[in-house]
């Protein structure tokens, strides 16, 4: 006699197979939320605690040239400040934060200026348009970094091709001291992280509501003020996000100031290579690194605090 070995059943809510289904489940996505912490204590958490201790040791004769966190030859627990303690006393280091600040904050407002009507521009064109533009932003990503600095050297030099253009078409007389300016620091800033500065605008922006500007429209706003009133406010995780995306890096740039501002540019970046490689002093340029992570991820972190606090609060 035949049967029907099919099984029409389910199993058993509590049974052993489907609690090892779920116990699979559940590790599968452990694993999966867990790679990025991983990466993080790896490559961020573990580099800090190992630069975070060498600024508590001294500068040694020895290899490597600092003292030893535990042993006979380790620093007395009433030196552990010292470098700190000279850190905030030099008035140097309070001039090169202060300069890689004011560098920082300024690229990114200009950047802020120029990337928001593009991203602007980009995210209203056809999609056809829409990727060209974007492949333009993107592509001087596929030249290297210091290349393209070079490249600002010879454009603002002396001899370069904007002192030659402007000589040519009579609006100078002798050429211009452009290299090893302020301005040229300045350009050189806006015009690397300029794409870091588009993008997450451009990403906001896309996925912006346009119906809210035609009811705006309707219900007699102007395009300007419906820009500014509602444009705007919306754009603003983006306009965070890319801001912090230029600050971040402006403010420890070592390459553009060295190559564009000249000896006379005291930024942090400088000071930190300085005294890690000419002076041989690793605890003090550990002190500065940790001091200028404290500055940025400290004021980072409340900002992302309270803007979650904002938004749990009810409305």
């Amino acid at each position: 006699m035949a049967t029907d070995s099919t099984y029409h059943g389910t199993l058993p809510l509590g049974g052993p197979i489907q609690r090892f289904m779920m116990l699979l489940g559940f590790k599968q996505r452990t694993a999966v939320i867990m790679v990025p912490y991983v990466w993080l204590a790896v490559f961020f958490v573990v580099p800090f605690v190992i630069v975070l201790k060498i600024s508590f040791a001294q500068t040694i004769i020895a290899q490597p040239p600092y003292t030893p966190m535990f042993g006979p030859a380790s620093v007395p627990n009433h030196e552990l400040l010292l470098n700190y303690d000279r850190l905030f006393s030099d008035w140097l280091y309070a001039i090169a934060y202060g300069n890689s600040l004011k560098l920082a904050a300024i690229s990114t407002i200009a950047c802020l200026l120029i990337g928001y009507p593009m991203a602007y521009g980009i995210a209203r064109c056809s999609p056809s348009t829409r990727s060209l533009l974007l492949l333009a932003i993107i592509l001087p990503f596929w030249t290297s970094f210091l290349i393209r600095v070079y490249a600002w050297m010879g454009i603002l030099g002396k001899e370069g091709v904007l002192n030659d253009a402007l000589l040519t078409l009579g609006i100078i007389d002798a050429p211009l001291q452009l290299l090893y300016t302020p301005l040229a620091m300045y350009i050189g800033i806006v015009y690397t992280y300029l794409p870091f500065m588009i993008l997450p605008l451009y990403a906001n922006l896309e996925k912006m509501d346009l119906s809210l500007l035609e009811a705006a429209q309707d219900l007699g706003c102007r395009p300007m003020k419906a820009f500014f009133v509602i444009t705007v406010p919306l754009s603003f995780p983006g306009i965070i996000a890319g801001s912090l995306l230029v600050f971040i890096p402006a403010v420890g740039e070592y390459v553009i100031p060295e190559l564009l501002g000249g000896p006379d540019a005291l930024m942090i970046g400088r000071v930190v290579y300085n005294e890690f490689a000419q002076n041989r002093d690793w605890p003090m340029s550990a002190a500065v690194a940790v001091a200028i992570l404290l500055l940025l991820v400290i004021p980072i972190m409340l900002f992302q605090y309270f803007q979650s606090k904002a938004q749990e609060a009810p409305k």
